[in-house]
């Protein structure tokens, strides 16, 4: 199944890399806005993605991502650093889950225009965010789940299992 889902996330991330070439979207490396004071939606697909990853990390980075995990679960946080940020940099970039990946895109939900929060800090789509509205947002839904029902999901075979917020897979 990992396999299958890293190769839909190949397909995936093309597609992506069209979205993201738009001169309102500015996104880059070093930016962690998107990764602090959040809560992220992981499907059971993503989190053993991911903590595939994680086995190749070396001791003192899983170390702080174990203190990361406590320090959020212990003061029982509704929104929070991710805990794979380490000094503001994504230690598993490569296997992030699709709402890290879709982060900073405008698009529609349920015919309402989903608009990153960083846009409210001169960021994405600050340019074009006029009126509280945005002009041409991205026609396809990109939540999570809507994501796994998409038809380039289909054509992988992928049983995403159960969606539940990072922190509470721990």
């Amino acid at each position: 199944m990992l396999k299958r889902y890293e190769n839909f996330l190949k397909e995936f991330d093309k597609k992506l890399a069209s979205y993201f070439d738009n001169p309102n979207i500015m996104c880059k490396k070093g930016c962690s806005y998107c990764c602090k004071d959040a809560d992220f939606p992981f499907s059971r697909l993503e989190m053993e993605y991911l903590m595939s990853g994680f086995q190749s990390l070396e001791k003192p980075v899983k170390d702080k991502i174990r203190q990361n995990i406590s320090k959020i679960k212990q003061e029982n946080l509704k929104a929070y650093d991710c805990p794979f940020l380490i000094d503001d940099v994504c230690c598993l970039y490569e296997r992030r889950g699709l709402v890290c990946r879709t982060y900073g895109l405008c698009y529609l939900t349920d015919g309402i225009a989903k608009l990153p929060d960083c846009a409210n800090f001169g960021l994405n789509y600050s340019k074009v965010f006029i009126n509280g509205t945005v002009t041409d947002p991205i026609q396809e839904n990109l939540r999570t789940d809507k994501i796994f029902q998409s038809d380039l999901a289909k054509k992988f075979d992928l049983e995403h299992g159960e969606i539940r917020r990072l922190i509470d897979w721990f």
